[in-house]
C-alpha cells in the first residue's frame, strides 16, 4: 500500500512541476551558418535628419585650413611628417529637417541619405576651390539603438563602432534571457520617407545575414518578444508558481512521512 502511495505522489510531482524543453534556443542553428555568414555584405550609414556628424578638415597649409575648422583657434598641435595637422579637434554639424548641415564657407551642405564616403568625396570636390589636395574625415557621434523586451539590460545603446549586427546589438544589452523568443524579434526602422516599418527577424536562421536588416541602423529599435510560456505566465494567476511550490513541498513532505512508517 506504501509503495503505491509513494508512486502515486511521485506522479503527481512529475506532471505539475515537469514541463516541455524550450526550442530554438541556440542563433543560426537552421540552414549552413558558414556558407551563409560568408555572403555577409556591409553598405554603409546613410546619412539622417538629426544626426551630428563628426567633420574635419586637413590640408597641407594649416592657415588655409583654419577658416574651414570651426574648433581649428581651439588646439593645434604640431604637423607629422606630411604636414598634416593631426590634433585639430573635429567640428559638430547637425543635420537639419532638410536634411543640409551648415558648413563654414561653403554654407549649407547637402547630406541626409548620403554614405559617409559620398559625404567626404563631395566636401573634398568643393574644397579644392580653396584648398590644395584637401582631406575629410568624417565620422557619426550619435550612432544609438534601443535594444527593449526580453534583453538583460534594456535601453537605448551607443555604439562605438557605426558597423554593428543584430547580434553585436543584443550583445550590448547583455543578450536575450531565456524567456525571449528568437524566432521572433521585431526592427522597427525609420525609412527615408520618414515612415516607420516594422520586420519579423528569426534569428535561429542563418541566412539573416543577408537580410537588409542583418546590420544596425542609427535609431533603429529592436524588441525582442517573450516566447509562449512567458507570456502564459505573464497572463497567468500571479500566485501560480507559489501554489506550485506549496504542492512540491507537500508532496516531499507526504512521500518522507510515508517512506518512514514503512
Amino acid at each position: 500500500m506504501n509503495k503505491n502511495i509513494i508512486a502515486y505522489l511521485l506522479l503527481i510531482a512529475i506532471t505539475l512541476l515537469s514541463c516541455k524543453p524550450k526550442q530554438n534556443m541556440v542563433y543560426m542553428s537552421k540552414n549552413n551558418m558558414e556558407e551563409e555568414v560568408a555572403k555577409a555584405k556591409y553598405n554603409g550609414l546613410r546619412i539622417q535628419e538629426g544626426d551630428v556628424l563628426l567633420i574635419l578638415v586637413s590640408a597641407l597649409d594649416e592657415i588655409a585650413v583654419k577658416p574651414f575648422n570651426l574648433n581649428t583657434a581651439n588646439k593645434v598641435g604640431s604637423e607629422n611628417t606630411t604636414g598634416i595637422n593631426q590634433y585639430v579637434q573635429p567640428s559638430e554639424y547637425l543635420v537639419n529637417e532638410e536634411g543640409y548641415i551648415n558648413f563654414p564657407v561653403l554654407g549649407n551642405v547637402f547630406a541626409k541619405g548620403m554614405t559617409q564616403i559620398q559625404l567626404k568625396q563631395d566636401l573634398e570636390s568643393r574644397l579644392k576651390r580653396y584648398l590644395t589636395d584637401p582631406l575629410v574625415t568624417i565620422t557619426l557621434k550619435n550612432f544609438n539603438v534601443s535594444i527593449l523586451g526580453e534583453v538583460k539590460e534594456p535601453g537605448q545603446k551607443e555604439s562605438v563602432s557605426q558597423k554593428i549586427n543584430v547580434f553585436q546589438a543584443l550583445g550590448l544589452a547583455g543578450d536575450m534571457t531565456d524567456f525571449g523568443d528568437r524566432t521572433q524579434v521585431k526592427l522597427i526602422r525609420t525609412k527615408d520617407d520618414g515612415n516607420d516599418e516594422i520586420v519579423n527577424l528569426d534569428l535561429t536562421r542563418s541566412d539573416i545575414v543577408s537580410s537588409p536588416y542583418y546590420y544596425m541602423k542609427q535609431n533603429d529599435i529592436l524588441y525582442v518578444q517573450p516566447d509562449k510560456n512567458k507570456q502564459i505566465q505573464a497572463n497567468s494567476n500571479p500566485n501560480r508558481a507559489l501554489t506550485f511550490q506549496i504542492i512540491g513541498a507537500v508532496l516531499t513532505a507526504a512521500t518522507l512521512i510515508v517512506a518512514l512508517k514503512r
